[in-house]
């Protein structure tokens, strides 16, 4: 089975001054705003490195928790945040920094720890990325 998932992006004018637009197909983002400050500064709207972190976030949670039930454990919680580094002296992103958080009832420290490392490895998204990824993995 393949299955595609579309979204599309709309820019008008220079680089610095333009505006633009971001939409899912899921209409999730519906002419959500694009804009150099979106960007590389604090103006409203979002940009694409907060988007690779949401995609990366909800991804590595899904995953843990296929790889826990694969364990033999079901997450009561599951938190991700994900936080992506673009560096523009290299234009470049240079590390996305990965924090799970989860209550796994009856898994000891080094079964989860071993299961964020399998989650790590083995997510569709952050397999696309070529940059350092840090996962840092909490149980509660």
């Amino acid at each position: 089975m393949k299955i595609n998932r579309g979204s599309s992006a709309n820019w008008k004018g220079t680089g610095k001054e333009g505006v633009g637009t971001i939409s899912t197909q899921s209409t999730t983002l519906n002419n959500a705003q694009l804009s150099f400050n979106t960007r590389f500064a604090d103006g409203v709207g979002t940009n694409p490195e907060e988007l690779v972190g949401a995609a990366l976030a909800g991804c590595i949670t899904m995953k843990m928790a296929f790889v826990l039930n694969a364990a033999g454990f079901t997450a009561d919680n599951i938190d991700t945040s994900a936080v992506v580094t673009l560096d523009t002296e290299v234009g470049k992103i240079t590390l996305i920094t990965v924090n799970i958080t989860a209550s796994v009832p009856g898994i000891s420290e080094e079964e989860f720890q071993k299961a964020a490392t399998n989650t790590k490895e083995n997510c569709l998204v952050s397999l696309l990325y070529n940059c350092e990824k840090i996962v840092n993995a909490t149980l509660v």
